[in-house]
């Protein structure tokens, strides 16, 4: 049986499977006093911008100082919805200093997530996946109180909203000499 590599073009398919919620993974390492005084500093900078509306990012409360699941090193986690992955992603790759920083989505495939579906910010670091469950039956969701990402009520834009807005984009573009432009299907 032949597997279908190529990504995804249908519109309907992608917006479908869009991911509403990721985690940042903040490492250091437990006997460096500078790293783990560096790591806490982060965290607190994020919980004051969070407080003062700059993004919606929520750390957990637990700072682990010793490995926990996946997790060799000491981390903590980072919960950020789709609404300001970019603003979080932004602050964090700007101001994360010398740590290391993973990245991935939440799905129900928890291992993919973290193994093949993951970017670092800084250097790689060893992760232990076989303590990770290959699927789960539920959507991984956190927070639902804040009615973000997953738990969103806001109404998406429509397919033929997408599509005229994709149009729009396009024709905006036909003059940009550097700007690539979408094939003729």
């Amino acid at each position: 049986m032949d597997i279908d590599t190529r990504p995804p073009n249908d519109l309907k398919e992608v917006l479908d499977n869009e991911v509403k919620e990721w985690h940042f993974h903040i490492y250091f390492a437990q006997k460096n006093a500078d790293q783990h005084h560096a790591a806490l500093e982060l965290r607190d900078a994020v919980l004051r911008l969070r407080r003062d509306g700059a993004f919606v990012a929520v750390p957990l409360f637990r700072v682990n100082t010793e490995p926990i699941g996946p997790h060799l090193l000491g981390s903590y986690e980072i919960w950020v919805p789709a609404e300001t992955f970019s603003s979080v992603f932004s602050y964090l790759c700007m101001n994360r200093g010398m740590l290391s920083i993973l990245v991935h989505p939440l799905t129900r495939e928890q291992r993919f997530d973290h193994e093949s579906r993951s970017a670092w910010l800084g250097p790689t670091l060893p992760l232990d996946l076989s303590t990770l469950p290959l699927k789960s039956d539920e959507i991984p969701l956190q927070y639902a109180s804040l009615r973000l990402g997953y738990s969103s009520e806001t109404t998406p834009l429509s397919l033929d909203d997408r599509r005229r807005l994709g149009a729009n984009v396009e024709n905006l573009l036909k003059n940009e000499k550097g700007a690539a432009r979408a094939p003729l299907d």
